[in-house]
């Protein structure tokens, strides 16, 4: 059942405009998060880590910029903290020039 798992992520990306740009919040890609689960840990593993990741990446977060030590970070709808380096690229030139996302 992995290997299905696996193979259907692997259409997915055939599949997905290449040049459409990445919407995962996640530093990295959801798709590309829940393949490596489902490979190294197994396909139960991969299928929880796809529900967090639907259930997470998404509108509904908030970005907190601590005034004391600048550090940057981002609330997820379900209340996880996400820690700067684990933002996607993409938001943290928004984070770092201060501007709304």
């Amino acid at each position: 059942m992995r290997f299905l798992l696996l193979f259907l992520i692997k259409i997915y990306w055939m599949l997905k405009a290449k040049n459409q740009e990445p919407r995962c919040i996640f530093r990295i890609s959801c798709s590309r998060h829940v393949y490596q689960m489902a490979k190294t840990e197994g396909l139960f593993k991969g299928l929880k880590a796809f529900a967090y990741r639907y259930q997470n990446c998404r509108d509904g977060y908030q970005v907190i910029i601590n005034p004391i030590t600048d550090q940057n970070y981002m609330i997820l709808p379900n209340g996880d903290q996400l820690q700067q380096h684990e933002i996607a690229k993409k938001f943290q030139s928004c984070l770092l020039n201060k501007t709304e996302l």
